[in-house]
């Protein structure tokens, strides 16, 4: 069995190490033993079966008919080998486990979560959530062993038995399926719809409500209202319409589909977030659950990926908010299955109401192809209607539209050759001389309570794997030596994962690359430019050999990508307006560094506001700026990407 299981989990794209089927060959006959022992050696079992829009497996579900409701019955088992464990302190949700060296969730806890998942995505048992129990076996251990696990209290599917509670379990599967046959039991799961469940759509909107703080502004609110129409014009079964918002850094996308999102789900709409981002994507589920601690983490499944939806019927979701619409990919792919058409097009069919939020400037990978007018062109394939909103208000980099506009040209991706930054007291901006003076001046922020990171352009090899539990020293320049961001989401103790370096005040301690910083905003910026851009007479050129990220410089059996220097330039627009507050940067190169202090005359001694004294260039705030520049930062920068 464990090697038919791991043929096909590797052609659906998943690793499978030893110890799984280790684990396959020792838990599956134990459970095995009990379903013939008791008549049931016929049930249907969905081993490995995947959690619709989400990388997790649960070991089995068995799918039968309940013998006294005739209904249909499903009870998911998670297995563990686990000869003993204890729970670790008083924190009952985690355990501890021989042999193990990190704690585990409970298995009581971890099935329960599944089964909430369950009732709260699949439409087979919207009406029937007590149709789904479920169950931890562990085989190899006795109640003695395992007692601090042990919860009498817990609920339906929390359950708990081991090796010397078979009578018990025999009892138990029993109770749960008839010996008279399965029904379609496995087939109407399998088959089922997927989509939020009403219920879990009102405890969303009871988390979202409660954490947002966003109040949007001008056409903001203008982007907000033309879908809630297309929302009211889809109900009355009207022309299908898309809804593309476009606008550059920090001009309130984010903001407006998180009050989307919160708001169609108080309303009771089937609603839905995507993005094509890990880093975004985890961050934003994060954000969303009241309590971080819960368990269940029932909001995490409102927050999806591009890819997630290319098996769900047309018109399933009324509405479809797809964030950073930028990093849409040609097709959506999970393992070896790819998508059979676009996949812009499998996320307009999908919701009733597609809404594309997006920034042309930001693709920086060479498969993302999201566009204005790429989706214009597949909505009107499909024979659906447009409408646009353009975003011109910034509520990033200081509220300075001047600012971005600097960058712009200094990158050469708007008409006009650079010019010298003539300074705004809304935003602070310097050219430093070190890295290590880069992290002095914004160390100090981050110890005021203030948000501070470093990122760099992808010129310096990545050690992916920890060296005796720490992160390795990649990004070096002269004596100055930092790792990158962890990679992945298993980072040494006090490391955040890559999903939270932006978010988690310890990622100070690494320097952030373009895939973990895009999306996200932090009120001091520091930005070390490689040699993959540098001035050479008088204008900044790509040297995408100088690059050290496999999307640039190609993958084995891959073509280097065509665009490399567009993919460069909009890499570092991208870095350079992470900030609210203030940017720092420091090129490698020295004719660049020099050429930058050149258009960024003025020396930055410390960081801090107005008042503090930071050199610039320009004439002082009046009162009237300075009392704008504090509304902005009172109203927690209202609109953010």
């Amino acid at each position: 069995m464990g090697i038919d299981l791991a043929a096909h989990l590797i052609r659906a794209g998943y690793r499978i190490g030893p110890q799984e089927r280790r684990a396959w060959d020792n838990s599956l006959p134990a459970l095995a033993e009990h379903l013939v022992r008791v008549g049931l050696g016929d049930l249907d079992a969905l081993v490995e079966y995947q959690l619709p829009r989400s990388d997790s497996r649960i070991d089995v579900i068995l799918a039968g008919i309940h013998p006294t409701t005739a209904r249909e019955s499903y009870l998911v088992v998670e297995l563990k080998q686990w000869s003993a464990a204890r729970r670790l302190d008083d924190v009952e949700k985690l355990v501890t486990v021989p042999m193990m060296r990190d704690p585990q969730l409970h298995p009581g806890v971890q099935v329960e979560a599944y089964c909430t998942y369950l009732a709260d995505f699949l439409a087979v048992v919207w009406d029937w959530p007590e149709a789904v129990h479920g169950v931890a076996y562990l085989h190899n251990a006795v109640s003695a062993s395992v007692a601090d696990l042990i919860d009498p209290g817990r609920s339906r599917q929390a359950l708990i038995y081991t090796t010397d509670r078979v009578a018990r379990f025999d009892a138990y599967l029993a109770g749960r399926f008839s010996t008279r046959g399965t029904g379609d039991a496995a087939d109407r799961l399998l088959g089922s719809g997927i989509r939020p469940s009403r219920q879990l759509l009102a405890h969303a909107a009871d988390d979202l409500r409660g954490r947002r703080h966003f109040v949007l502004l001008d056409a903001q609110r203008t982007a907000y209202e033309l879908v809630m129409r297309a929302v009211r014009r889809a109900q009355q079964g009207r022309r299908k319409q898309v809804v593309i918002i476009s606008g550059g850094p920090g001009s309130g996308k984010s903001a407006i589909a998180l009050t989307l999102l919160a708001d169609l789900a108080h309303a009771g709409r089937i609603v839905a977030h995507a993005s094509g981002s890990k880093a975004f994507t985890g961050s934003l589920r994060r954000y969303a659950r009241t309590d971080p601690r819960e368990p269940l983490r029932r909001t995490k499944p409102l927050f999806n990926f591009f890819r997630d939806f290319m098996t769900d019927e047309r018109d399933s979701i009324d509405v479809l908010i797809c964030d950073e619409a930028h990093r849409i990919r040609t097709r959506s792919n999970r393992g070896s299955v790819v998508g059979e058409v676009p996949q812009v097009e499998e996320l307009i069919a999908v919701a009733k109401v597609p809404v594309f939020l997006l920034d042309d400037h930001q693709v920086v990978r060479p498969n993302e192809v999201g566009r204005v007018e790429m989706i214009k062109e597949a909505a009107g394939r499909m024979h659906v209607d447009v409408e646009i909103v353009t975003l011109d208000a910034q509520f990033r980099c200081g509220g300075s539209p001047g600012y971005e506009r600097w960058v712009e040209h200094l990158l050469g991706l708007a008409d006009g050759k650079p010019y010298p930054w003539d300074g705004d007291d809304r935003f602070r901006l310097g050219v430093v001389g070190s890295p290590e003076r880069m992290e002095e001046l914004l160390r100090q922020r981050q110890a005021d309570g203030e948000t501070a990171r470093i990122s760099a352009g992808f010129c310096w090899e990545w050690t992916h794997q920890p060296v005796n539990g720490r992160l390795a020293n990649d990004v070096r320049i002269g004596s100055w030596a930092k790792p990158w961001n962890a990679y992945g989401n298993r980072p040494p103790r006090g490391i955040p994962s890559s999903s939270y370096w932006a978010t988690d005040p310890a990622g100070f301690g690494q320097v952030g690359c373009i895939y973990t910083a895009q999306g996200f905003e932090y009120d001091w910026s520091g930005v070390i430019m490689g040699p993959d851009l540098v001035v050479r007479n008088g204008r900044l050129v790509s040297q995408p050999g100088e690059s050290k990220d496999p999307e640039i410089i190609g993958r084995p059996g891959r073509r280097k990508p065509e665009n490399a220097d567009l993919l460069i330039r909009n890499t570092y627009k991208v870095l350079l307006t992470r900030g609210l507050r203030g940017c720092l940067i420091h090129s490698v190169d020295e004719e660049t560094q020099a050429f930058l202090k050149r258009l960024v005359p003025a020396p930055v001694d410390r960081l801090g506001n107005a008042q503090d004294g930071v050199y610039r260039v320009g004439g002082r705030a009046t009162a009237e700026r300075e009392a704008k520049a504090s509304v902005r930062y009172q109203t927690e920068t209202a609109g953010r990407e």
